[in-house]
């Protein structure tokens, strides 16, 4: 999506307590000091409606979901995202980056809550039909991320908060997210760049930058 008015759409994906976030936020931070106009959003929401999805896949019983209509809500708000925020921004030459777009569906439902990738694919060829220009997948150790995550929340897996329910899935949930994550990476190595994470924050956040300069503004 870079041929609109000279923006740019990044993506920044990870499992759960990669630290992806922060990152997402320091790239913004540092693009903005430098004079671009940054849009920082997330998935699901971005727009008000896609937060309205958030909601209703986010919270209550996370079984109340089976993975088909989980991925039919999940296009749903992210077709009015780029409707609403990520095309109206690009088109102005602002630089978009979102914390997870379609690659996280692909991985959380589309893989590893049932063989439903086809569907997650065909639905967003259809729907939304585009990719990131770079998607920065931030790759850490499983075990030490979920950790992370838990301390975030305060507490074990059962007490999860509810917008945080992925994580009470469990160790071998995330370690089967970070394998599908390097997998997707592997298959498109042009537009996804990986990151170790298991670094401190301003080391991964010079490798971030790297990457997304060299988009910026290629030699």
């Amino acid at each position: 999506m870079s041929n609109e008015a000279g923006g740019l759409f990044l993506s920044f994906e990870g499992i759960d307590g990669s630290g992806k976030s922060t990152q997402a936020r320091l790239l913004a931070d540092r693009l903005r000091a430098l004079g671009r106009e940054v849009v920082l959003t997330r998935e699901p929401g971005g727009s008000p409606g896609a937060e309205e999805i958030r909601r209703l896949v986010l919270t209550g019983d996370r079984q109340r979901w089976s993975a088909e209509t989980e991925i039919l809500l999940f296009t749903a708000a992210r077709r009015d995202h780029l409707e609403r925020t990520i095309r109206p921004a690009l088109a102005r030459g602002a630089v978009v980056i979102t914390d997870r777009f379609a690659d996280s569906t692909r991985l959380y439902q589309g893989t590893t809550r049932g063989d439903l990738r086809d569907v997650v694919d065909r639905l967003h060829a259809l729907v939304i039909g585009v990719e990131p220009d770079l998607t920065v997948l931030i790759d850490m150790d499983p075990a030490l991320a979920l950790a992370r995550s838990l301390r975030r929340l305060g507490g074990d897996t059962a007490e999860a908060l509810p917008e945080d329910r992925f994580e009470a899935f469990g160790l071998g949930f995330q370690q089967r997210l970070r394998q599908g994550y390097l997998a997707l990476a592997a298959q498109e190595p042009e537009r996804i760049a990986v990151i170790d994470g298991g670094r401190p924050a301003g080391e991964i956040a010079q490798d971030v930058a790297r990457v997304a300069l060299s988009r910026l503004m290629p030699a």
